[in-house]
């Protein structure tokens, strides 16, 4: 098991608490990562890019000019795409670039990035995050008595009234708050620092090591 450290909103320390090491103390998986990171990319394209072919062109069918005679290159639609206005030679269509990702390896990439977070020095648990109101004055002095840069990501847990916390953040540019629905191996990565509630702990060591299957001795 692994002791985290727990911290008011103020940093000062509150109580030390356990958690698996199957959820922090995983090494780094390289190839596990690129993979679940490029699905996640993927994943967020339109795929709505789209060009027209001669087909598709409206033009007349007319013939340009007679087939012989006039001393130019012959031609037969202006909808050919040697005329400018004309159809696009193997253009892009819409296309679906998503890509699946198993459930347990999505689970394990998201697990190994907080682990390389945490080895870092760079995951920081708090006990809570009591907005009364959105406040982004008061996102920025959490960051700053945390001692965690404006480059963080702060892991809320699922409920109602979540959404005051990540209204505080949402006009810090750099940081980002997302509950623990909607964690992915991107994010983790992409951000500097993670600031993450002990009841987020307790719903991703529900969600990432399946504790519901573990009780069924799946």
């Amino acid at each position: 098991m692994i002791e985290l450290n727990v911290k008011d909103e103020e940093g000062n320390l509150s109580e030390e608490i356990e958690v698996s090491e199957d959820l922090l103390g995983l090494e780094f998986h390289n190839d596990l990562l690129y993979r679940a990171v490029k699905a996640y990319r993927a994943n967020g394209r339109a795929g709505t890019a789209s060009t027209k072919d001669r087909s598709e062109v409206k033009s007349s069918n007319r013939k340009p000019w007679r087939q012989k005679g006039t001393g130019r290159a012959r031609h037969g639609s202006r909808a050919s795409p040697l005329w400018s206005g004309g159809g696009v030679i193997f253009g892009p269509k819409p296309k679906d670039h998503g890509m699946d990702l198993p459930k347990k390896m999505r689970h394990k990439a998201i697990r190994s990035a907080l682990s390389t977070r945490y080895s870092e020095g760079n995951l920081l648990v708090v006990e809570e995050l009591k907005f009364e109101e959105p406040k982004t004055k008061k996102a920025l002095s959490v960051l700053e008595a945390l001692d965690l840069p404006k480059d963080t990501l702060i892991i809320s847990p699922q409920e109602e009234d979540s959404w005051k916390v990540q209204k505080s953040f949402s006009n810090i540019p750099t940081a980002k708050c997302i509950s623990t629905s909607q964690i992915n191996a991107y994010e983790i990565l992409n951000h500097e620092g993670i600031l993450i509630t002990r009841k987020s702990i307790e719903e991703l060591s529900e969600i990432l090591l399946d504790r519901k299957l573990e009780a069924q001795g799946v």
